[in-house]
């Protein structure tokens, strides 16, 4: 049988566990939404919004949910940082050539 200490340090793993788990789902929905944003503006199919995103964040040196969570609230308040806006143009048009 587990000790009352073992119980402890268990509950504590699984609590951090959750904490990264739920850090992940809104992590996931900032970028579908990005991806939603980008495939609207940009005429585009979902994977090639994808593909924008993670060319900006290449790009930019921008972690991808910063790129995601500038995207979505650049379409609310119509302004992105300039090296995430040219960034995004760029993208937009290497994206529809292909």
């Amino acid at each position: 049988m587990a000790t009352e200490e073992e119980l402890n340090e268990r509950i504590d793993a699984l609590e951090e566990e959750i904490g990264q788990l739920r850090h992940a789902v809104v992590s996931h929905t900032v970028v579908d939404q990005a991806i939603g944003v980008v495939i609207a503006v940009g005429h585009l199919r979902p994977e090639q919004g994808w593909e924008v995103l993670k060319e900006i964040s290449q790009h930019t040196n921008t972690k991808l949910r910063e790129v995601a969570e500038y995207v979505v609230q650049g379409a609310h308040c119509r302004w992105l940082p300039d090296e995430i806006h040219q960034a995004l143009v760029d993208a937009l048009k290497r994206a529809k050539a292909r």
